[in-house]
This record gives C-alpha cells, structure tokens and sequence, in this order.
C-alpha cells in the first residue's frame, strides 16, 4: 500500500512552470487531512500542511500504515517572478527498511521539486488557464528532471461533506505513458489545497482521494 501512496503523494506535488504567473493568488496556511482509496489496497490517509516560517513556505505530507510510512516536504519562496525551491527531503519506511532523500537549491536549480510545484501549479491554472497540453518540468524525489503535461479542464463549484468549494480542475498525463491520467481538483482560493484526485489507467478509475479534513490558522 505505501508504495502506491507515495507514488500518488508524487503525481499530487507535481510541477511548476517556467513562467511567472501574472497576480497569481498568494499561498494560504492550512492543515489538512486526504481520504486515499486504491483498488487492490486498504484506504489510507494523508495528511497535508502548509505552512509560512520566517518569510519561506514549508509543504508536508505524510501517511503511516502498519509496519510502513512515508513523509516528504520542500521549503519554498514566493517571489514576484513565481516559485521558488529552496529544499526538499523525504523519508519512506517500509516493514524496517528505510530510504531518505534530500535536494538542496544546488540540486534544485530552476525546477521545483514535489512539494513547492503543487502550490506552483496551483497558482498558474487559478487565474492562467490552459486548454491544451502545456509541458511543466520538476525534480523527482532522486533530483532528475521529470515532464508532465498539463491542462485546464474547467471551473466550477464543488460540494464536498466540510461544504462548498470553487474549484479548477486540471489534467495531467506523462507523454511516455499515454493510457495514466490524473486528475485534479484544486481549491481556487488556496494554492496547494487538494479537494479531490482521481487516477486513471486503461480507461479505468484505479484510486481515488478526497479532502476529509480542514483546518486554518
């Protein structure tokens, strides 16, 4: 199970883009809590929390299961010109055999990495949308240099059990495996806030998450 999770947690934190976004939204502290659903796998959750310390973002997530867990988070700025990564570290347990990560802004260069790309991307498709496939490029937890391609699919309200949200919900597939998609749903009013994913493989929904759980400063 936590191998799928984690590599969910890095479909979710995907990419930033090359180009500043013009008034793009500015970030929102939040803790928040994912309901996670995979075929094949006990439910899980995910836990989420964006947070601002001494003029820097810092982006967390993390699951625990039985005899596993998983955690990775990234430092950010946010300047005039768009995102920028400053540090990413994650750490992954499973049944005792543990692997840690860490990117420092050498590594990082340009590219954002998981964490901070989410709020990145965030940013963007608020008030930038994209209706065809836009490639964005991050660092993948190892520091390599990963595609995505991206686009805009709607605005629109979206109920959920904590209530009513306005959301933008975005595509994204990679150009090397054309039959996986994924599909956001993002909050319009907090860069980074997932309300809902739904990962599709061979035309068939395969996991599915959901917000359960919001808290705000």
């Amino acid at each position: 199970m936590l191998p799928s999770a984690l590599r969910l947690i890095g479909w979710l934190a995907l990419l930033s883009l090359a180009l500043p976004a013009l008034a793009a939204p500015q970030p929102q502290a939040f803790s928040a809590r994912y309901h996670l659903q995979v075929d094949g796998w006990p439910d899980a959750d995910i836990r989420h929390r964006l947070r601002h310390e001494g003029g820097t973002w810092q982006s967390e997530m993390r699951t625990e299961l039985p005899g596993a867990w998983g955690r990775e988070w990234g430092r950010f700025r946010v300047a005039e010109d768009g995102v920028r990564a400053l540090h990413y570290a994650a750490g992954y347990s499973l049944l005792g055999i543990q692997r840690g990560y860490s990117l420092d802004r050498r590594d990082l260069g340009a590219l954002p990495d998981r964490q901070s790309a989410l709020v990145a991307l965030a940013r963007r498709v608020i008030d930038n949308a994209c209706a065809r496939d836009c490639p964005l490029r991050y660092r993948d937890h190892k520091g390599r240099e990963e595609v995505l391609h991206y686009r805009v699919l709607g605005r629109d309200a979206l109920s959920l059990p904590l209530g009513r949200f306005e959301r933008v919900r975005v595509a994204l597939t990679d150009p090397a495996e054309a039959d996986r998609r994924l599909v956001l749903d993002l909050d319009a009013r907090r860069p980074g806030l997932l309300l809902a994913m739904e990962y599709h493989r061979d035309g068939q929904r395969r996991s599915r998450l959901t917000l359960t759980a919001l808290a705000e400063p």
